[in-house]
């Protein structure tokens, strides 16, 4: 099961990256996990696959079989967010759901499960990419479910219905470039108080003792305040001179100055 919603303090942030096969999941996901050193979650469905020691052509072919690991896929996907106390950021979440709605006859059971009613709630409270498809991507590696394009479309306009259907909130990725996808996830994590490698380096030592995600995140927000602050009082007026005579000054006492 999924851990509770803590009571108090600032939750761990969950980052999620779901869509279609061939959007450029995994590789968004691995350079967030080196930017922002958290956690990574690969992508569930290998592994599993690589333990049935089945091929992906005798999936396409025996539904019993198919209906074993789309079930195990869901439940493995649980156990990995389960198994880790913090931040973390996940290649997929429930994006095999919407295999399991093509290829199985599995998703009414899944539908039917409390845990699915459960997991979606815990997905909501995370921040969810969801990467739209570009032809350009397409790959045949030998385990994606299939790199023909209305395969692709397909599928993603299920992970779509998905988060339409739980009401999950989701920031669209609809750029192929990645220096676009780098410079919207940098911005959006950046709301979000999570600071990349490069600030935690740059937090003073008073703040470096900080061990948890909130410390950290008051750390790096404390220490912008202070250069705020450092700039604001350099470009602040210069006060005026004791011995100055204000009268002298045409702009400040012109002849009708007291008649407003």
């Amino acid at each position: 099961m999924l851990p509770q919603r803590p009571q108090s303090g600032s939750e761990p942030l969950r980052i999620y990256l779901v869509g279609a096969h061939a959007t450029g999941k995994t590789t968004l996901a691995r350079w967030i996990r080196d930017r922002y050193q958290v956690p990574m979650i690969a992508e569930v469905a290998r592994g599993v696959l690589a333990e049935m020691e089945e091929r992906l052509e005798t999936l396409r072919t025996d539904i019993d079989l198919v209906d074993r690991y789309q079930a195990a896929v869901f439940t493995r996907q649980i156990d990995a967010e389960s198994a880790i106390n913090g931040s973390f950021v996940s290649d997929r979440a429930f994006c095999n759901l919407a295999y399991a709605a093509h290829h199985s006859g599995i998703l009414g059971r899944i539908f039917r499960d409390p845990r699915l009613e459960q997991y979606m709630s815990w997905v909501k409270r995370g921040l969810v990419f969801f990467l739209r498809p570009h032809q350009e991507l397409l790959v045949d590696d030998g385990v994606r479910a299939g790199v023909e394009w209305e395969e692709v479309i397909r599928i993603d306009g299920m992970v779509k219905l998905l988060l339409e259907q739980f009401d999950v909130p989701y920031i669209p990725v609809a750029s192929l470039s990645m220096q676009e996808r780098v410079r919207l996830v940098e911005r959006v994590l950046q709301l979000a108080g999570l600071p990349s490698a490069n600030d935690v380096r740059s937090i003073t030592p008073a703040s470096a003792a900080a061990t948890t995600f909130a410390d950290v995140a008051k750390a790096v927000k404390q220490s912008h305040a202070a250069s705020a602050h450092s700039v604001a009082g350099m470009l602040a007026p210069k006060p005026t001179p004791a011995n100055q005579n204000l009268s002298q000054d045409p702009t400040r006492h012109g002849p009708h100055s007291g008649s407003r």
